[in-house]
């Protein structure tokens, strides 16, 4: 469906993409991961003919965007972090106006209808943009992206600024749309594309670094061997008995006090769960431990791990 090749995007003697090239099939779900300022924004603007390359090739069911962009733009729905919204228009306004000036030849009344039921605003459909909440109001703008029902829906950063209550529905909503539609979701939230992509993509300083499943991704961040533990007792013999356990490889203190309590984030190798060891050596010390949790591997710790692959690779 999508076929990029080569592409090439300098800005003076910076490139923001360096030789990336990808293909995303019809009907899937792709997470586009990484960093701010990786070039995530500056791909999805090239495939959708905002800007253009300074080398490379990008096809859209076969046409390339650059000799052929008004038939490209037909088959998009593009989502931009900053919904493009006329506040002072009521919803329905807006959407109409988007409806005619994408041209769509659809029975206007029954598309936008069907539209506001699919992503839940039809109770707000006559309220003024400007006094909607940042969760319906990304909802109007990906109302307007689907508008003509195109066949890609790019979305750049979908959930920021939105509650952990909006988040969970804006991921519902793009996984039902993934039914349907090839979605390419961009964002710099691990847990995000984990939780809607079929297929991960991750790009750091303009080059594609990984291209996988994301069941592969999960294998490739591994056991997660890392937890957070809130324990009573002296600071400093705390550590040292920490460090003595079997198969702690770090300790390191997480600098918030409550009392004579302390938080720590303990790493460990291997496949063992010190757990049992860690509660027993506490337990004879009379040191209790007031929580525990697990940490989740970040993005950074993402990339760490993949870009010394890469280097080991290399040598």
């Amino acid at each position: 469906m999508i076929e990029i090749n080569n592409l090439v995007r300098k800005f003076g003697d910076k490139y923001a993409l360096d030789d990336v090239s990808f293909s995303i099939k019809k009907g899937e779900i792709v997470g586009f991961l990484g960093p701010n300022g990786a070039g995530k924004s500056t791909t999805m603007n090239i495939i959708t003919g905002y800007i253009s390359p300074t080398s490379g090739t990008v096809l859209v069911d076969g046409i390339d965007v650059f000799l052929e962009p008004m038939k490209v733009k037909r088959k998009i729905g593009f989502l931009p972090e900053q919904p493009p919204l006329y506040i002072d228009m009521t919803v329905w306004e807006y959407l109409s106006f988007v409806f005619d000036l994408k041209g769509c030849d659809f029975n206007k009344k029954a598309h936008l209808t069907e539209i506001c039921e699919l992503v839940k605003i039809y109770d707000v459909k006559n309220r003024l943009i400007k006094n909607l909440s940042k969760g319906y109001k990304q909802r109007v703008g990906i109302a307007g992206a689907i508008i003509g029902n195109p066949e890609v829906i790019i979305f750049d950063e979908p959930t920021v600024g939105l509650d952990p209550k909006q988040i969970i529905e804006m991921r519902n909503l793009i996984r039902s749309l993934g039914k349907e539609h090839t979605v390419i979701l961009s964002t710099h939230i691990l847990p995000e594309v984990q939780a809607i992509c079929d297929r991960i993509l991750i790009i750091n300083e303009g080059k594609i670094i990984a291209d996988q499943k994301t069941s592969q991704i999960n294998q490739t961040l591994g056991q997660n061997n890392r937890f957070r533990v809130k324990i009573s007792g002296p600071n400093k013999e705390v550590i040292n008995l920490l460090k003595s356990i079997h198969s702690v490889t770090r300790v390191t203190q997480d600098g918030t006090r409550e009392g004579d309590a302390f938080n720590y984030i303990i790493e460990y190798s291997g496949s063992v769960d010190i757990r049992k060891m860690l509660f027993r050596a506490l337990a004879e010390k009379g040191w209790p431990i007031m929580a525990m949790e697990g940490v989740e591997i970040t993005l950074e710790d993402l990339f760490i791990k993949l870009i010394d692959e890469q280097k080991g690779e290399n040598k």
